[in-house]
């Protein structure tokens, strides 16, 4: 079977399970039928929707999950996102019956990158610092309740580290994630700390709201944070912030290191060296 087919199948079955549920509930008897053609404008717009809303799922969603997020009739649904996949703006996963972010949105959102100074105005400072480092090099942004990175550089040896540019993260779980939170606008900090999902990610993440405050407030005291296997096994960072014009970040900037190679000691030794590049960073790229 492949990939269309099962894209077909999957959907059939969600189209079946949603007739099911509706007519369960009493639901009108066309509901989940093809709604009326639409203007061409307003079906853009709820496509652009539907990319906005898997931007806010990193592990993807299904149809239905979709559909109800969007409040958009499934059928609705499921023709944009055969039109997105289509053109590469989504990915179908048959396995789960998910949706991703496809390969056209990572183009688009480089060339928005570039354009604006991030890729190419960054890139030969993560270099030096990799250079200097061995390890890899991470550049982030924040992307609503989560961190986008931005760009990378992995380091000469053969561990890579897995957050490559485009990818959204968790914010409580990471070096970058929390060195942004913690020197964010005071008003966006607070609504952080308070209402961040703390879903844990490995064993070691931090859950409680309590703990996660006191974290946000030693990176303030110390001027940098770190991540030791709270986001994945095996690995840990070190994230110092880049700062903009009025002492806010508007972005983060770290080392990542699988834990065999590295101690936290090791790792802290590098804020210098990090904060020095920050500054280089801070002055030359387009603060947002």
């Amino acid at each position: 079977m492949n990939v269309k087919e099962a894209t077909d199948l999957a959907a059939a079955k969600e189209v079946l399970a949603a007739k099911e549920a509706g007519a369960a509930a009493g639901a009108p008897a066309d509901e989940g039928k093809p709604a009326k053609a639409e203007g061409r404008t307003d079906m853009v717009g709820k496509a652009l929707g539907l990319l906005v809303l898997l931007g806010d799922e990193p592990r993807g969603a299904s149809a239905a999950e979709i559909s109800r997020r969007a409040d958009l009739p499934f059928s609705t649904t499921y023709r944009l996102l055969g039109s997105l996949t289509r053109d590469g703006f989504v990915d179908y996963e048959p396995d789960g019956r998910r949706y991703h972010l496809g390969l056209r949105i990572f183009q688009l959102g480089q060339a928005v990158s570039n354009h604006h100074g991030f890729a190419g105005t960054a890139l030969p400072i993560l270099r030096r610092v990799t250079e200097q480092t061995g390890e890899a090099t991470i550049l982030s942004v924040r992307d609503g309740i989560h961190h986008l990175t931005v760009n990378k550089v992995d380091g000469p040896q053969t561990f890579r580290v897995t957050s490559d540019p485009g990818f959204l993260g968790a914010l409580h779980t990471t070096s970058v994630g929390k060195a942004l939170v913690a020197f964010a606008e005071d008003e966006d900090r607070e609504r952080l700390i308070e209402e961040l999902p703390l879903e844990p990610l490995t064993s070691l993440s931090i859950t409680d709201r309590d703990a996660f405050r006191a974290e946000i407030e030693k990176v303030r005291r110390q001027g940098f944070a770190v991540m030791d296997e709270e986001n994945e096994l095996g690995m840990r960072a070190v994230a110092v912030p880049v700062f903009n014009s009025q002492g806010t970040a508007f972005a983060s900037l770290a080392t990542a290191v699988p834990v065999f190679r590295l101690s936290m000691e090791a790792l802290v030794a590098l804020v210098p060296l990090l904060q020095a590049a920050a500054v280089e960073l801070s002055a030359r790229l387009p603060q947002r």
